[in-house]
């Protein structure tokens, strides 16, 4: 979901999943400016990571290094710009050579290996449906429509191609064979041609 907190603001200006590779996908519930500096962070490890090893790398150290900066709050040796904890949380999604995954991390700088997840407003309601209906045979049509579903449950406005965004982050190869993820913003009309629902219902989700 994407919340413009003005009616000025443009709404491509909002962009609430950020690419951090091409196989990993990062969003966030919370402060906009610490999210940035974050996913900064990780867009650097994981070209770090392919400079230093020629591969790539995988979503839980990207997420552990992310979690490593979020950690640095209340070291004695960290400078005054640490002197409180980061307040966002985020999804880091992606497909490696381990296959698909999803972690949260929380601002204290702890990460949780999930198979489905739910931050931002609402997040309470909406996990409560997650654990209700997923199931790991799911295909992405069928997590498209329970996810649209429960959406439109919990979101306060109605569900529209200004207020959500989608990702795919779909499994395939490299040109050494190996497996990996392909990142790709989704159209409103691909998303059309998934969902059998109006076109007003849109989502902002990870797939794999």
């Amino acid at each position: 979901e994407k919340r413009s907190t003005s009616k000025l603001m443009v709404n491509d200006a909002i962009e609430k999943i950020s690419k951090v590779d091409r196989h990993i996908g990062v969003t966030f519930a919370g402060l906009i400016a610490d999210s940035r500096t974050l996913v900064e962070r990780a867009q650097i490890e994981a070209q770090n990571f392919w400079f230093t090893y020629n591969r790539k790398i995988r979503v839980e150290d990207v997420t552990q290094s992310v979690a490593n900066l979020a950690l640095q709050f209340g070291d004695d040796d960290v400078k005054a710009s640490m002197s409180r904890p980061f307040g966002v949380a985020m999804l880091f999604a992606g497909v490696d050579q381990e296959g698909a995954k999803l972690f949260h991390l929380d601002p204290s700088g702890t990460f949780i290996d999930c198979k489905a997840k739910s931050i931002g407003a609402a997040s309470d309601g909406a996990e409560q449906n997650l654990k209700e209906q997923y199931h790991d045979a799911l295909t992405i049509k069928e997590g498209l429509k329970m996810a649209l579903a429960i959406l439109k449950q919990v979101m306060e406005e109605k569900l529209n191609s200004a207020n959500v965004e989608v990702v795919v982050i779909k499994p395939t190869v490299d040109s050494k064979g190996r497996p990996i993820g392909d990142f790709q913003r989704v159209s409103n009309e691909e998303l059309f041609k998934l969902s059998p629902l109006s076109k007003n219902m849109l989502l902002s989700l990870f797939f794999d």
